[in-house]
């Protein structure tokens, strides 16, 4: 069995009954533009992380097939959470780690969650980006 990947992370398709309203959530949430439409799809450019979202149109009747929940590094929690809900999201928990961190789960405005959360120390900066 080889060591060597299988692929790589590329970008986060998402299911949305209103692609358009989402994209332009998420356009204002990341700060990036739109790169391609055609029918059906809208998909962002990529963001700081390097990784891009996608909107896909869901069928009428259908229901979201998968549970996925991206987090989203934040310089400071308050501003994000009152920018998120002026954008139309809204606040799901707070959530309390036993390290003593706060997280905070947020919904779009289809209810698709992501969480929102400080940067990474410094010292696991390094590891995980090598910078």
């Amino acid at each position: 069995m080889s060591d060597a990947p299988v692929g790589w992370f590329r970008a986060l398709v998402i299911d949305a009954r209103e692609p358009e309203r989402l994209s332009h959530f998420w356009q204002a949430l990341l700060g990036v533009g739109v790169i391609e439409t055609v029918t059906d799809w809208i998909q962002l450019g990529p963001d700081r992380g390097g990784v891009y979202l996608a909107f896909q149109t869901l069928p009428d009747g259908a229901s979201p097939r998968t549970t996925m929940r991206p987090d989203i590094e934040v310089a400071d929690m308050d501003v994000a959470q009152a920018r998120i809900e002026a954008l139309g999201g809204r606040l799901v928990e707070i959530i309390q780690e036993p390290t003593g961190e706060t997280h905070r789960r947020m919904a779009d405005p289809e209810g698709n969650e992501f969480t929102i959360l400080a940067p990474l120390p410094e010292e696991l900066r390094h590891q995980v980006y090598g910078a």
